[in-house]
């Protein structure tokens, strides 16, 4: 299986009625100021390089941003925090991100998210979690060159450490703890690092800096290019 046709399938889910009911509602609904789009209002796809070195792993749709647009941290504050940042470390080729078409690609990464659909609130539930959880699975073993993985937030990270017990990878969660900046090299030659995510809340109180954020890819770039 191809990662197009995994994200065929992603697109195709309904597994979480709650989830569905609320993107749709939104997608019906609309914000004043986008309310001449068509909103995506489905599950939202992974997108990047397929043969990228580096994944960054983030919670979840916006209701307005990927949940508009149709592509992950396209259209919201967190992606125009991010894509710059990632334009600067040499992975996007543009800095701005407005549309799934706007002739934005990734080099060398793929962005994926711990649950496919927009959530209330931010907030998936713990089953809405474990729902979505095996698109990971499934995607990891369709990256095979995959060197670093970043993760954006406590709960991406919590999501992927899970994926790593799942995987057998590691046995426990112990010893794997969120912190900015935080790197830890695992056994399976992937190396995890962590940073606070690039929400609104976060970036417009100063937790999280433009500074803060490039050294995290700058160094997720050397550890992307160092062997194993």
């Amino acid at each position: 299986m191809s990662l197009a046709i995994l994200n065929e399938r992603i697109v195709a889910c309904e597994a979480c009625p709650r989830l569905r009911e609320y993107c749709a509602g939104i997608a019906r609904e609309k914000r004043r100021q986008w309310r001449e789009w068509e909103y995506w209002g489905r599950p939202v796809p992974s997108f990047g390089d397929p043969e990228a070195r580096v994944l960054v792993f983030g919670l979840a749709p916006g209701a307005h941003g990927s949940n508009r647009t149709g592509r992950p941290f396209t259209g919201d504050g967190s992606g125009n925090f991010m894509f710059p940042v990632l334009y600067e470390a040499g992975f996007a080729s543009q800095p701005n991100s407005e549309s799934r078409d706007d002739g934005l690609e990734l080099m060398d990464m793929w962005i994926s998210a711990s649950v496919r659909c927009a959530p209330p609130g931010n907030k998936p539930s713990p089953e809405e979690q474990r729902n979505c959880a095996h698109w990971l699975d499934e995607e990891m073993a369709l990256l095979p060159r995959l060197r670093v993985v970043v993760c954006l937030g406590k709960i991406g990270f919590d999501a992927f450490v899970g994926y790593l017990v799942r995987a057998g990878v590691v046995e426990s969660r112990r010893g794997l703890e969120f912190r900015h900046g935080a790197e830890f090299a695992l056994s399976n030659g992937l190396v995890l690092m962590a940073t606070y995510h690039p929400s609104l809340q976060n970036t417009n109180t100063g937790v999280l800096t433009e500074g803060m954020f490039l050294r995290v890819f700058v160094r997720a770039r050397e550890w992307m290019e160092t062997e194993r």
